[in-house]
């Protein structure tokens, strides 16, 4: 017991010191003074919006490999694989995979953080601006996922904080119905909040009268892909959209430019680098169905789509009438029966590339075009959803189409009298065939929203093609399959899913 208390006393007489240190100081040795303690909402906006314009990976499987050739607007002579998939609607694992696996842990994850902690109960609730428009570029991505794959997680994604590993599938109706409504909710708050946005906005400079039109082109958009389904709701958020104010101009575009570094994986142009010979290396060419389609009309964005035919580098065969495009379906033996000819076809010599000038690793991405916004405008009218003229709104997105790309190179220009001598020699016939066939045109380098497009009106009617080996019995497929990891380890999605999970199965709004 004597020694016991010696001890206790001992103790005792150590700690006076202890007891008198400043808690904080204590509390700073935890610290890692090279990181950050706070994290910066607006840096993550701009990183979660450069996400949200994807990486190669995305744009050369699922985008260019897919998207593109299932839409008949680029072609190839590959046989299925990571370059010939959607051509011949084969099956290829990284591009089922591809938007699943890299938007859920990237765009989507960074900006839902920033939603989180610019919301109510979040860190900084008085960013009231930036907080919406981190919704409205969340639903960029997030509109695409569920496109391709029908129900996927939603309310319960990116919520691994929470202690929820395996989200829930939610319906793609219950998905699209909140995305609409959180796209009201942006449009009529953005530039009531305190904060400034500024040079962190990379697509608008701040410019938070831009982002209320991003918002409610946006809800055009999506309540149009309903419209055949839900078309009460579909009417309207499209009056909703339309009073609000959408896209006036091709000024109003939502597009983002890319750099040169610090990567591949980062700020980079991902279609652009897929096209590369020397990176990525796709060998796609434009399809005959695009090139012909244009070339009935005497359209002048042939030879903006169309950098000539010959050897990457050039020199080009640039003569408009010598375009020509390689038909879909086909592959290097098939192709000379196709042709005529016993001789080995050489792609390059024979076929219109894609246009380097579109081409350069710093080159813009498109969210969305004020084109779409136009020929949507157009077809609301024609379903009496909205006042106006449709022929004028139809004029009006042919004339965007043809003068946007000027945003990739200053030579790929279309002067106003050539856009009117186009408009003359084909006028508007007054029907959604005309204005769907239009606005497939107008997508090019958009292959998501023509696809989701084309499924939604049927429009241009394009014929399918029957390869050898496809998975879809010859018919272009209505959605792609899940992330296979999701299939194999998330047990919600056979409960929520769209089901069965193969590539002729329709979503809800897919009931053309």
């Amino acid at each position: 017991m004597k020694y016991l208390s010696i001890a206790l006393l001992f103790a005792t007489i150590c700690l006076i010191p202890l007891s008198g240190c400043d808690n904080d100081e204590l509390v700073a040795l935890n610290d890692d003074p090279t990181a950050a303690l706070e994290l910066d909402w607006k840096f993550m906006f701009s990183q979660g919006t450069v996400q949200s314009a994807e990486n190669r990976f995305i744009n050369g499987r699922v985008h260019l490999n897919l998207a593109s050739g299932l839409i008949q607007q680029m072609a190839t002579l590959q046989i299925g694989g990571e370059r010939g998939s959607g051509d011949k609607y084969m099956r290829h694992l990284d591009s089922f995979d591809g938007t699943m696996r890299f938007f859920y842990p990237n765009a989507l994850k960074t900006l839902a953080e920033v939603i989180r902690q610019t919301g109510p109960e979040g860190t900084n609730p008085s960013w009231t601006n930036l907080h919406h428009m981190a919704q409205i570029m969340y639903i960029v991505p997030m509109h695409i996922v569920t496109d391709l794959h029908g129900n996927v997680p939603y309310t319960e994604a990116n919520s691994g904080v929470d202690g929820i590993f395996f989200p829930k599938y939610d319906d793609q109706e219950l998905i699209y119905k909140d995305m609409l409504a959180k796209l009201e909710t942006a449009a009529n708050t953005i530039g009531t909040g305190p904060d400034e946005v500024g040079n962190a906005d990379l697509i608008f400079g701040g410019d938070f009268d831009k982002w209320k039109k991003f918002a409610n082109s946006l809800m055009l958009r999506l309540a149009m892909r309903i419209s055949n389904v839900d078309p009460a709701t579909a009417q309207e958020y499209v009056q909703k959209a339309l009073a609000g104010g959408v896209m006036e101009s091709n000024e109003d575009m939502a597009w983002l430019q890319m750099a040169a570094g610090p990567s591949q994986w980062f700020n980079q142009n991902g279609i652009s680098r897929a096209m590369i010979p020397d990176d990525w290396g796709a060998n796609n060419m434009l399809s005959k169905t695009l090139v012909d389609w244009l070339k009935d009309r005497n359209d002048p964005r042939l030879m903006i789509y169309s950098g000539g035919i010959g050897i990457w580098g050039g020199p080009y065969i640039t003569d408009y009438d010598a375009q020509k495009g390689m038909p879909n379906g086909f592959d290097a033996e098939t192709i000379r029966e196709f042709e005529g000819t016993t001789e080995t076809i050489d792609r390059e010599l024979t076929y219109s590339r894609l246009n380097p000038a579109m081409l350069d690793v710093d080159d813009p991405f498109i969210f969305m075009t004020y084109a779409e916004v136009e020929f949507l405008q157009a077809e609301a009218i024609l379903k009496g959803w909205a006042s106006g003229s449709a022929e004028e709104h139809f004029n009006a997105g042919v004339r965007g189409s043809m003068q946007q790309w000027t945003i990739f190179d200053e030579s790929l220009s279309v002067t106003d009298a050539e856009v009117d001598a186009y408009l003359a020699a084909n006028p508007f016939d007054g029907t959604e065939e005309m204005i769907g066939e239009h606005h497939w045109a107008a997508n090019f380098m958009q292959w998501y929203e023509a696809y989701s497009n084309w499924r939604r009106t049927g429009f241009p009617q394009l014929t399918p093609v029957n390869y050898p080996g496809n998975v879809s019995g010859g018919q272009i497929f209505r959605r792609i399959e899940y992330f296979s990891i999701e299939v194999a380890s998330n047990p919600n999605l056979q409960e929520g899913g769209t089901l069965p999970d193969d590539v002729m199965t329709r979503m809800w709004w897919d009931v053309n």
